[in-house]
């Protein structure tokens, strides 16, 4: 993740040694994990929680040891514990990226039938993007049918699997947006065969958003295949975090508090010449090319 190496590279410039662990999706591992950091006695903590209720049970840990936390873009599911917290507003990305695809739906003058990509609804991420997709939807009954909701549970192959079973049972799906961009890929799988894989402009083109900003989500921007994507600030999530994080432990404090929020932007077809370079997936993608 472009974000965990950009917090990762800085602390070693600033001559910290870091400790980097991989919970796999797993939030019992990854408790473990920051128990056996807290053995290691470290000056403080950096992680990406697996859901909400896992991160409450976390930053629990390190209060206990007055040990300082950092979550990161995923945040803990109540504020019973403190903790730094920096996340995206992710029901107003959404709701940009979608707003923009119905800006596009309403030129066709026709009835559109959309499909949202639902992640994992036991991740707050996952439930205030689809908030975001509904709030459009629902204040423009005159262009959209019904909505079709494809369970993903951030899975690919689960993704992949639900979206070809709502395809056949809806074809008519001509608009699509997808919870978090790593799925595009699954859903070119699954538009290619039916002739629905078409860019912008082509007769036939599924308008298609998501939410991220990530290198592929900007790649299929640029040949025209995605109409909007919501972007997250990841470069700048990072640094608040870190910033914040080091301020604490520089000063002594044990259970810092303070929840900071990235408003993020939609990135469209009609903004992208200008903006382009606010993504984080283009920055990635122009530094490996230099």
């Amino acid at each position: 993740m472009a974000a965990h190496e950009a917090i990762c590279e800085t602390l070693r410039d600033k001559g910290f040694r870091v400790l980097e662990r991989n919970g796999n999706q797993d939030a019992n591992r990854q408790l473990e994990q920051v128990r056996d950091a807290i053995a290691q006695d470290v000056d403080g903590i950096i992680i990406i929680p697996q859901d909400g209720e896992s991160a409450v049970t976390i930053v629990g840990e390190a209060n206990r040891a007055g040990v300082p936390i950092a979550v990161f873009n995923r945040p803990p599911a109540n504020k019973s514990n403190p903790a730094l917290v920096i996340t995206a507003d992710n029901e107003k990305i959404a709701e940009h990226a979608v707003a923009y695809m119905a800006e596009v739906a309403r030129k066709l003058n026709r009835k559109m039938t959309p499909l949202i990509m639902v992640g994992d609804l036991g991740d707050g991420n996952a439930v205030d993007r689809r908030q975001g997709f509904y709030n459009v939807i629902d204040k423009n009954p005159d262009i959209f049918k019904k909505p079709i909701e494809v369970p993903t549970k951030w899975d690919a192959a689960t993704a992949l699997a639900n979206l070809e079973a709502a395809m056949q049972t809806e074809p008519a799906v001509d608009f699509i947006f997808t919870s978090s961009d790593f799925l595009y890929p699954q859903i070119r799988a699954v538009l290619e065969p039916l002739g629905k894989w078409k860019p912008t402009g082509d007769a036939g083109h599924v308008i298609l958003g998501g939410l991220d900003g990530d290198s592929t989500a900007y790649n299929l921007m640029k040949a025209g295949y995605v109409d909007a994507t919501g972007v997250q600030d990841l470069f700048f999530e990072a640094d608040a975090i870190m910033d914040a994080l080091l301020e604490a432990i520089q000063e002594g404090r044990k259970t810092p508090e303070n929840w900071m929020e990235d408003p993020g932007f939609a990135l469209t077809q009609e903004n992208m010449a200008e903006r382009e370079n606010d993504m984080w997936g283009c920055k990635i993608l122009k530094d490996k090319q230099q």
